[in-house]
């Protein structure tokens, strides 16, 4: 990441309202994070994240000019190592797959606790994969529609997964990053590391978000 000297995480917020972004940069300003730079397009986004080479961006869907989604990917290509938080007040399985696949490491409704943002921020920050767990299990609640992009196969061919897996995987889902995974199971970040590894291989996933869409989609873990 591209921490300032003070190992501050370097933020940029992108919203086509103001007061969403003052409300955003009001509750970002606290020790450890730095708001670089706000932006009301993808447009701007794209110039801002090239620019400033953000560690984290928080990245709203629906914008003029260029929507999150279609600028999602552009940004990824200026600054590839700058992690993407989308933002949304839509529960959409076509906009959470669209986002999974153009690279964002996250998922949140606007409506989430304020608190779990700023969580969102650090693990982002920290290289973890997040996503905000009832807006996944309503996005695919909702995902009624066959046109609605559904990237993994109906028949999971994949390898059993092991009880411990399966502990790692339901944690995983419910958005905790790999230390608190560690914390909650009692056992160390390399163990937590090898497991999240295998289930990936397992599942023939890429990423944590895929892995957390197949096992709610095709109930691997306790949809609770």
């Amino acid at each position: 990441m591209q921490n300032d000297g003070q190992g501050k995480v370097r933020v940029v917020i992108v919203d086509d309202h103001g007061i969403v972004r003052q409300g955003l940069r009001a509750l970002l300003t606290r020790p450890g994070i730095d708001v670089v730079g706000e932006a009301d397009s993808g447009t701007n986004a794209i110039a801002l994240a090239h620019r400033e080479q953000p560690d984290v961006m928080l990245l709203d869907i629906r914008m003029k000019d260029m929507d999150g989604l279609q600028a999602l990917p552009q940004i990824k290509a200026v600054s590839p190592r700058t992690s993407i938080i989308m933002l949304t007040t839509y529960a959409n399985p076509g906009y959470l797959a669209r986002a999974i696949s153009g690279g964002a490491a996250g998922y949140l409704s606007k409506e989430t606790d304020p608190d779990q943002i700023v969580r969102a921020v650090m693990a982002a920050a920290a290289g973890d994969d997040l996503i905000d767990r009832a807006l996944l299990t309503a996005a695919l609640a909702s995902a009624v529609d066959h046109s609605t992009p559904t990237p993994e196969p109906t028949e999971l061919e994949s390898e059993p997964l092991s009880e411990r897996e399966r502990d790692v995987l339901r944690l995983i889902v419910e958005g905790f990053a790999n230390q608190s995974i560690a914390e909650t199971l009692n056992i160390s970040l390399p163990t937590v590391k090898t497991h999240v590894q295998h289930i990936l291989q397992k599942l023939h996933v890429s990423d944590r978000t895929q892995a957390a869409l197949l096992a709610l989609r095709h109930g691997l873990v306790d949809a609770e």
